[in-house]
C-alpha cells in the first residue's frame, strides 16, 4: 500500500517493501560469475569422534576456508527439520515459508514430466512391505531398470480410478513420479510414507475439507496397486509423498538478473532448478562429470548451481566411510573450479543428514563463501565446528543468495 502524508515543506511516500522487491530494484546484471557448490546433507555428528567432513582430508576446502568467510545456515528455522525442496529453496533466495513446493512437482519436473493445471503429482517409492509392516521404504534401492518394468506393469493395470487418469513416470532406482488428472483434485494431502522402517503403512489425510475425495481417491488407488503387486518381490507395494500441483513462483533471472544453470543428476534437484528459472545442463553420473559440465558450459551462465547428492545418500544409509568417501571426491575438483576464476565460490549443503541419525536433522549447515572481497576469519579447516567460529556467524540460508550477488557487485546500492 502507498501512503501519502503532505507537509509544509515535503511530501513522504511510505511504501511497504517486500524483500523480493527490494531485491529486484537493487540488483543489476553483471559478467561477474557466481558458483554455488551443494554437498546435499552434508553436515553431520561425530560418530567415532569426528564427523565425516572433519575425518576427510580435504586440502583444497581448507585452503579456501583460510582464506574465505564461514558460517553456518539455517534453512528454516533453529529446531526445524527440513526437506530438500524448502531447504534448497532458502539457499536459492526464497522464503520457504512463502513458498510450499510438494516435492512431487520438483521430481516431476525433474524427469521432464508436463503438468497443466487439472493434475497433480507425487513423489513415490516402490517398497517391500511384511505383515502390513514396511520393512523397506527404498525395496532394497531396486536398479533403475526393474523400475521401469514396474511402472509399464502398473501403468497397463492401472489406468484410471475413479474417472482420475493414472499415469506412472519411472526414476531412479526405487522412485518413480506418479500424474493423477482429473479437473477439481486438492493436493492438500499429507505424506502416505511411515517415514521408518518397521511402521505400519498409512494412507494420505486430507489436510482441508476441500481435500477429502481426493484422499479417498488416492488410497484407494494404493490399495489396488498394492494387490497388483503382490506377488512381486521386494517390490510389493508403494509410498507416496509431496502431494502437489504446479506452483507460481518468479525465476532467478527476474528476481537476481542473472544466467543461472544447474548442474545436478538426480530428477528432483532438476526439477527445482527449472522449476526456479535454471537452464538444466546435461551430466552424467559420476563426481567427475559435474566438473566436466561446468567447465563446458562456463562461458555461457554468470551462475552455476552444483549439486552433489551422494553425501546426503550415504547420510541416509549411515554409512560414514563412504559419506567420508564423497566429500574427499569432491575436494579433488576445487582446484578446477578456482582455475575458472568465478568471483564467488560458495560451498555448502541443503540441510544436514547425520550418520548417527540416518535422517535429515535440524542442526545448521556449514558454509564457505570466496571471493576477493570476503572478510577471512579465524576458520581454518572447512568443517562444522571451524565453521561456527567463522566470520559470517550464523544465518539464515534465504540469506546466502544475497551475500553472494553483493561479493559478484550484483547489488547496487539502496537508498539515497
Amino acid at each position: 500500500m502507498i501512503q501519502l502524508t503532505s507537509s509544509p515543506i515535503f511530501s513522504i511516500v511510505n511504501y511497504a517493501m517486500d524483500r523480493e522487491e527490494l531485491i529486484q530494484e537493487v540488483s543489476q546484471h553483471t559478467d561477474s560469475k557466481i558458483v554455488l557448490l551443494v554437498m546435499d546433507g552434508l553436515g553431520d555428528l561425530p560418530t567415532t569422534g569426528q564427523t565425516p567432513l572433519e575425518a576427510a582430508p580435504t586440502p583444497h576446502m581448507d585452503e579456501l576456508a583460510s582464506k574465505g568467510a564461514c558460517g553456518l545456515t539455517d534453512p528454516v528455522f533453529r529446531g526445524i527439520t527440513p526437506g530438500s525442496g524448502p531447504a534448497h529453496l532458502a539457499l536459492f533466495g526464497y522464503d520457504p515459508l512463502k513458498y510450499i513446493l510438494g516435492r512431487g512437482i520438483l521430481e516431476a519436473l525433474g524427469i521432464g514430466v508436463d503438468v497443466e493445471k487439472d493434475e497433480m503429482v507425487a513423489r513415490g517409492n516402490f517398497a517391500t512391505l511384511k505383515d502390513d509392516l514396511v520393512v523397506d521404504r527404498r525395496a532394497g534401492r531396486i536398479p533403475t531398470s526393474e523400475n521401469k518394468k514396474l511402472c509399464e506393469k502398473l501403468n497397463h493395470s492401472l489406468m484410471e480410478i475413479e474417472g482420475t487418469s493414472i499415469q506412472f513416470y519411472p526414476g531412479k532406482e526405487h522412485r518413480f513420479v506418479v500424474k493423477f488428472s482429473k479437473p477439481g483434485l486438492v493436493d492438500a494431502l499429507s505424506d502416505a510414507d511411515p517415514q521408518k522402517e518397521n511402521n505400519p503403512r498409512v494412507y494420505t489425510q486430507p489436510l482441508s475439507s476441500q481435500a477429502k475425495e481426493t484422499a479417498r481417491m488416492v488410497n484407494t488407488f494404493m490399495d489396488k496397486v498394492t494387490e497388483v503387486l503382490k506377488n512381486s518381490s521386494p517390490t510389493n507395494t508403494i509410498l507416496l509423498r509431496g502431494f502437489s500441483k504446479h506452483p507460481s513462483i518468479p525465476t532467478m533471472a527476474q528476481l537476481y538478473k542473472v544466467k543461472p544453470a544447474a548442474i545436478a543428476n538426480y530428477p528432483m534437484y532438476k526439477g527445482l532448478a527449472k522449476l526456479v528459472g535454471m537452464n538444466i545442463l546435461p551430466v552424467g553420473q559420476e563426481i567427475s562429470d559435474l566438473f566436466d559440465c561446468l567447465e563446458q558450459h562456463y562461458d555461457q551462465y554468470n551462475f552455476f548451481y552444483i549439486h552433489v547428492k551422494k553425501t546426503d545418500s550415504w547420510g541416509e544409509d549411515g554409512n560414514f566411510p563412504n559419506k567420508k568417501e564423497v566429500i574427499e571426491k569432491t575436494d579433488r575438483y576445487i582446484p578446477r573450479v578456482r582455475d575458472l576464476n568465478p568471483q564467488v565460490l560458495t560451498l555448502t549443503s541443503d540441510h544436514s543428514t547425520p550418520c548417527l541419525l540416518k535422517s535429515h536433522s535440524w542442526h545448521p549447515n556449514p558454509f564457505l563463501l570466496y571471493s576477493s572481497t570476503a572478510q577471512p576469519d579465524r576458520s581454518t579447516h572447512f568443517t562444522e565446528k571451524e565453521c561456527s567460529r567463522g566470520y559470517l556467524g550464523r544465518f539464515p540460508a534465504v540469506n546466502a543468495m544475497t551475500l553472494m550477488l553483493a561479493h559478484a557487485n550484483k547489488l547496487k546500492k539502496f537508498g539515497a
